[in-house]
């Protein structure tokens, strides 16, 4: 199961070790008696013995080198789950909704970042007419989809927050040409 020295797991390849210890850690802790509640609490201490690890990684980090692991999705990942991200989480999830922002708008939509109020991140969504430019027409997906996608990109990066609540987009002035204010028709 150990991979070769200086060989890194391709992302595809951790997600599924993810998902695999997801499985595992539910089905045990489905499992009555005393031998499951000593596999929890052996999983629970390694887990906080690696985050203690991490965590004087980061003391020893530059800011440079401090801003690439913090920017590895696996490892930022690790330091949000230990609380010792070097971020402030509004950064983090200000740079999530950026991520995003390019498939709401291939839907004719768009998603800005607002800002924080207290714990709770706010995002101004504006939703498209489903026919945008590239989108086709009849499955552009729903503004709750992507109200939806937003709150997840951004909680699972900044679980600090207590919620996304979207804001309510501000429409366009609509726009009338100044001939038609001031040149009147002669007739």
């Amino acid at each position: 199961m150990a991979e070769a020295a200086g060989v890194r797991l391709a992302d595809p390849d951790v997600e599924a070790r993810l998902a695999r210890l997801d499985g595992l850690l539910e089905g045990l802790e489905s499992a009555p008696g005393p031998t499951t509640r000593s596999a929890t609490e052996a999983v629970a201490l390694l887990t906080e013995v690696y985050g203690e690890a991490l965590a004087r990684v980061m003391d020893h980090a530059d800011g440079p080198l401090a801003e690439n692991l913090a920017g590895d999705e696996l490892l930022g990942h690790l330091l949000v789950l230990h609380d010792i991200h070097p971020e402030p989480a509004e950064r983090r999830a200000a740079r999530a909704v950026e991520r995003l922002r390019p498939a709401v708008q291939e839907r004719g939509g768009d998603v800005e970042w607002a800002g924080v109020e207290g714990q709770v991140a706010r995002v101004r969504l504006t939703s498209g007419g489903g026919c945008g430019s590239g989108s086709g027409c009849g499955g552009g997906g729903s503004g709750s989809e992507v109200t939806d996608a937003v709150r997840a990109a951004v909680l699972a990066v900044a679980p600090e927050l207590t919620a996304v609540e979207p804001l309510p987009s501000t429409p366009a002035p609509a726009f009338v040409p100044l001939t038609t204010l001031t040149h009147r028709d002669a007739r």
